[in-house]
């Protein structure tokens, strides 16, 4: 592998890294870092797999051979739960017969070892830019969530402008309507770990007053989930 992409991505996206090799975890995890990616690491299937239903990301990129749970049931699994992150597999092997077994079990994309860099971060890129075309509209029950407009588009046609912070947290939760978020994951994602402990309450809070209590349901003892309008 050579070379270091040198274009950055918009915004932040955030990447799940799955893979049991630790000098190339260290070396990958370290380039897309400095491209602008915010990257969480798992050393084996079952890992990521929990780090894949519990925290959002753009993307996710794994290994097929994976210790603990193969790469392709790993992909499988996020598929079963609705996770919709776009996935790029890594492997050893480019045969016609492993990238048809990969683009069936929910891969977007496949990259055959050992690779560029460059072509991996171009991927990658190409991988966010589909990310984000996907997400311009998220279902919240019988309304929406106008991603470009960063409004909540009511059953009835009315419109309810957010500003940054409610957007982003109901972005997050809409984006991923499977999921229970725990406050602390939803502090570290949307809030970027502000030193305030009650700052996800409050957004919720902020929800609920604008967009109606139901937007957003509250799961005893574990955090929040998209609720419907």
């Amino acid at each position: 592998m050579q070379g270091a992409a040198r274009s950055r991505p918009a915004g932040r996206p955030r990447l799940l890294l799955v893979e049991d090799d630790r000098e190339l975890v260290e070396l990958l995890s370290e380039s897309l870092r400095d491209e602008g990616y915010a990257v969480d690491v798992a050393l084996d299937g079952q890992r990521g797999l929990h780090l894949g239903l519990t925290r959002p990301y753009d993307v996710v990129v794994i290994d097929r051979g994976l210790p603990v749970l193969d790469g392709l049931d790993l992909l499988v699994r996020l598929r079963s739960r609705s996770v919709r992150a776009r996935a790029l597999l890594l492997t050893a092997q480019g045969t016609v017969h492993d990238r048809v077994d990969g683009l069936d079990a929910g891969a977007d994309d496949y990259l055959v070892k050992p690779f560029d860099l460059d072509e991996l971060s171009a991927r990658l890129r190409a991988l966010c830019r589909r990310a984000l075309e996907l997400t311009d509209v998220l279902r919240i029950g019988e309304g929406h969530l106008d991603v470009a407009q960063r409004e909540v588009v009511l059953p009835d046609g009315g419109r309810v402008a957010l500003t940054s912070r409610e957007f982003a947290l109901l972005r997050v939760l809409a984006t991923h309507p499977e999921t229970v978020h725990t406050r602390a994951s939803l502090r570290r994602t949307v809030f970027h770990d502000a030193p305030s402990p009650s700052i996800v309450d409050t957004y919720v809070y902020y929800l609920r007053t604008k967009v109606g209590r139901s937007v957003v349901r509250t799961v005893q003892r574990l955090g929040y989930r998209l609720g419907a309008l």
